[in-house]
């Protein structure tokens, strides 16, 4: 029979569990839809791309139309006509659509990044909210038996079997969970118009008080080579990298002799001209040290991404080990918990004059202070889990 009410009790904690986190996935998918900043993005980054393509096209064509009049006026009056088109050398076009194509991926990643930043602010906010329901549904039990407590006392107190002094402690203890009742509210209240903040001024509810905290693997190289994957920073910066490559075989490109074709034609009187007309553009001045200033930028580029996985390794291994250790503690804690969690047999010494209220009340107090000390090493699990797997 044990047996059987152990395994209902752990079938009721994982459906919890499940529960708890489709309430979060649910919240995620819809304030992505919702949000004002997500959306505002959107438009950015649509706009950022068309950006990227603009201005990488051939250049504009020259036409010029010149009349003049003869003087005297016997010679007769002149009319040129010019078409002509300036060329860069041809990899330079290959090389700014290369270039074109590598910023419209950063602009994804970019918002990718602000999503997921978002993203971990909801589970944030989600694991105080968890946290602050999980205390409300303790405290309303705190409150009914510190009404029962009341209750007791008073009728012990017409019978001459307590004192006044007792009354008060009761009136006192029941004062103190009605108020922290409230205070409660009030915390779930502002949070829960944080989230409808993000949710694009939308209300949500959210009422879990179970956390998602699923065993965290401690293999942590192996989860590292799965988030450093789907890190959209470290992305970005192997995106700038290639960026600056390609614009530094953009700048050799451009700076070879650049082309320039068309057609004249000149009419004066008795006589016209025309044929083709062919220029260059000897590169001496205007692109001196443009070569040198890309290379510089790509090297600064390889040092940025070195430097921003070296943090991004030291900080996962520290919220790592922090994740384990609370695990950890966590079960330790719950399992010594178990062990005195009997408020029963508390209960019934009390009213069988076995303890004084006193006594009744520390004792009370010391297993509240546990539970609330539980309750707060699963919160800060859950947020240090959060920031952990952002990127998984």
């Amino acid at each position: 029979m044990k047996q059987l009410i152990i395994t209902l009790i752990s079938i009721l904690a994982f459906n919890q569990l499940l529960s708890a986190q489709d309430s979060v996935k649910t919240l995620l998918t819809e304030i992505e839809q919702n949000n004002t900043t997500l959306s505002a993005l959107r438009k950015t980054v649509d706009a950022e791309k068309m950006g990227n393509t603009t201005g990488i096209q051939l250049q504009n064509p020259e036409v010029e139309f010149h009349y003049l009049w003869g003087n005297p006026s016997a010679i007769g009056n002149r009319t040129d006509i010019s078409v002509q088109q300036s060329f860069d050398f041809p990899s330079a076009y290959a090389y700014r659509n290369q270039i074109a194509e590598l910023k419209n991926e950063q602009a994804e990643l970019e918002y990718k990044k602000q999503k997921m930043d978002i993203f971990l602010q909801v589970r944030l906010i989600c694991a105080e909210l968890t946290y602050q329901n999980a205390l409300q549904a303790e405290y309303q039990k705190r409150l009914e038996n510190a009404s029962q407590i009341a209750k007791s006392v008073k009728t012990k107190l017409n019978a001459g079997e307590s004192n006044i002094l007792d009354q008060n402690k009761a009136k006192v203890t029941l004062l103190n969970t009605e108020a922290e009742l409230r205070h409660i509210e009030i915390q779930r209240q502002t949070l829960l118009q944080q989230l409808a903040t993000l949710n694009g001024g939308i209300a949500v509810d959210f009422e879990n008080t179970t956390f998602q905290n699923t065993p965290i693997t401690t293999d942590f190289e192996q989860w590292m080579t799965q988030a450093a994957v789907n890190n959209p920073m470290l992305d970005w910066l192997e995106q700038e990298i290639a960026i600056s490559d390609k614009n530094t075989q953009l700048q050799k490109a451009q700076s070879l002799p650049k082309l320039n074709a068309g057609y004249m034609s000149e009419k004066v009187v008795g006589e016209h001209f025309q044929g083709v007309s062919v220029g260059i553009s000897i590169p001496l001045f205007e692109n001196k040290n443009t070569v040198k200033y890309a290379r510089l930028k790509s090297e600064a580029a390889k040092q940025s991404e070195t430097d921003a996985k070296l943090r991004f390794y030291g900080e996962m291994k520290t919220l790592h080990a922090k994740a384990i250790g609370i695990q950890q503690n966590i079960t330790q804690f719950r399992e010594q918990l178990s062990l005195q969690s009997d408020l029963n047999l508390l209960r019934k010494a009390l009213d069988k004059g076995a303890i004084s209220l006193t006594e009744y009340l520390f004792e009370l107090t010391v297993y509240y202070d546990s539970l609330e000390k539980l309750l707060d090493m699963e919160k800060e699990l859950s947020i240090t889990r959060a920031q952990l797997l952002i990127y998984s």
